[in-house]
């Protein structure tokens, strides 16, 4: 009962997650070898706030946690126009390049793997993204937050400009 007040409190209860991608590495040793994970994990409210995070551990449920932990505490604001974004963007990293384009209203979410869950747990309800040049989903999610944070509002770009 404590817990769910303390999250409410926080603001954390209305936060969606979404596991992107889990990764088995493993160590050779002398008695054999050593599983362990890495999960990337990304966190929205569909209300224009979004945060993703990897989490490492030596058990898969482990690994979420504290991905989604991470990806609930590195939550960033996505400039929104309506139900779309303001204008198109390239986003970079790595090799992962994301471009992503405004669309009318009723389109949806054309986008595939991490770039969808990115877009729809930020809550963009109309756009259109290509993933260009990786697959890699970490390369990606992060060349998507890239654009992300390269958004900018019309009145802030005028206030830029006389300033």
């Amino acid at each position: 009962m404590a817990t769910q007040a303390k999250q409410d409190k926080d603001g954390f209860s209305d936060i969606e997650e979404r596991v992107v991608d889990i990764n088995r590495s493993s160590k050779v040793r002398k008695g054999g070898r050593t599983f362990s994970f890495s999960a990337l994990v990304v966190a929205g409210d569909r209300k224009g706030r979004v945060g993703f995070a990897i989490g490492k551990a030596n058990e898969v449920a482990d690994a979420i946690r504290k991905a989604s932990e991470g990806a609930r505490k590195n939550m960033r604001f996505v400039q929104m126009k309506g139900d779309t974004i303001p204008h198109e963007v390239i986003g970079e990293f790595c090799g992962g390049r994301v471009l992503l384009r405004p669309a009318s209203e009723g389109t949806g979410v054309i986008a595939g793997g991490a770039v969808r869950a990115v877009l729809e747990l930020s809550g963009v309800r109309d756009v259109l993204a290509k993933s260009l040049r990786s697959s890699n989903n970490v390369n990606v999610t992060k060349a998507t937050f890239d654009a992300l944070d390269q958004l900018r509002s019309r009145e802030r770009i005028m206030a830029l400009r006389r300033s």
